[in-house]
């Protein structure tokens, strides 16, 4: 009785239709935080620059950590964090597949555009980290760092993919890139919806060096990369039972993203766009 009454609710209801619509939403929902990010980049770092008062980025920026007198790499840490409003602008239409086929020719550029800029934001990532000391800890660095280390391997890989027509490998490659490149996005996501779960910081540090922290800094661009693999995989397999296993934790993501992206919002984006109004 039970199964018929669901097939009149849900006649059509399948699971790679419902994984796809849980991929689909994903995507939404991370275009809008990539486009909420731009904004708050746009906001702390170009405007202080464009109205003359660029003094505000050193005080205003988290990525300053405790140094707040950063000097001459202030030049590294705008190549840095500027090209981030272009890629998050237009790194998920990429994986768009109707602009994939509508647009072939904006969607090579575009993507070459995303990968050069990605690989450019690595080096700088690690100038910044490590030669001009713009971390809290050195620990709490380490997972990042191998997030930068990352971006150039698996963007060579989607490059030649690419380049010798394996499109599928390909496909993998630059969604595995696309994550790697917004790591740091990612990671301010995980620890913002990590406060919420938890009504506040549990097992983090003002030194982002607690176990909490160390977790997510690996965690912000190794689980998704492996709920991609699985999507991967579902998607390939014939079996029902693992395609709604995966749509499961696909959901999961996706109601964790949607926790991050509101809580990244209000607890960081933002009070520091609203300092900045105020600072002007």
């Amino acid at each position: 009785m039970l199964m018929s009454q669901t097939k009149v609710f849900w006649p059509n209801l399948s699971a790679d239709k419902v994984l796809n619509g849980t991929v689909k939403s994903w995507v939404f929902i991370a275009l809008l935080g990539q486009w909420l990010f731009a904004s708050y980049i746009f906001v702390l770092y170009a405007m202080p620059v464009l109205v003359g008062a660029p003094e505000l980025v050193s005080t205003l920026s988290p990525t300053t950590g405790m140094k707040k007198d950063i000097g001459g790499d202030l030049n590294v840490l705008f190549a840095h964090i500027l090209p981030a409003i272009i890629m998050a602008l237009s790194g998920l239409l990429q994986l768009f597949p109707a602009i994939r086929q509508r647009f072939p020719v904006f969607h090579r550029w575009n993507g070459r555009l995303f990968f050069v800029l990605g690989v450019a934001g690595a080096f700088t990532g690690m100038y910044l980290t490590w030669v001009a000391g713009l971390r809290l800890s050195d620990i709490g660095a380490l997972g990042i760092s191998l997030n930068g280390m990352l971006i150039p391997i698996f963007i060579a890989l989607a490059w030649y993919t690419a380049v010798t027509k394996r499109f599928a490998a390909h496909q993998r490659f630059a969604i595995h890139s696309f994550i790697l490149v917004n790591g740091v996005w990612f990671f301010r996501l995980y620890l913002m919806g990590w406060y919420v779960i938890n009504q506040g910081p549990n097992g983090n540090t003002q030194h982002i060096d607690g176990p909490a922290d160390i977790a997510i800094s690996f965690l912000c661009y190794l689980a998704p990369m492996l709920l991609a693999e699985l999507v991967f995989y579902a998607k390939r397999s014939r079996y029902a039972k693992i395609k709604w296993s995966v749509t499961a934790f696909a959901a999961a993501g996706l109601v964790f993203t949607i926790i991050g992206v509101a809580a990244t919002g209000m607890m960081m984006w933002w009070p520091r766009i609203d300092a900045v109004f105020g600072a002007l």
